[in-house]
């Protein structure tokens, strides 16, 4: 992880957090340019994959998920 993804503010991480939680798909993506604008697009993956993926429950990463494929997607069933 390089140094400027390893220092992003936890309020940043907790707001995007706060975001799905709340499933507001909205404002998740409005965060989520903040970001990019503000760090670019390397650190959003980065921070992304490495800090906010990992501490989300599984309803909550299923739910982003179909966010962002929903519109190619009809139907999403559970296999397990």
């Amino acid at each position: 992880m390089t140094t400027v993804a390893s220092q992003v503010s936890i309020t940043t991480m907790i707001s995007m957090l706060t975001a799905i939680a709340n499933r507001q798909w909205e404002q998740f993506k409005e965060l989520e340019a903040d970001f990019v604008s503000q760090y670019g697009v390397e650190v959003w993956q980065e921070v992304f994959n490495f800090r906010l993926k990992p501490a989300l429950d599984k309803d909550s990463d299923r739910w982003l998920l179909i966010q962002w494929c929903g519109e190619g997607i009809i139907l999403v069933k559970n296999v397990a």
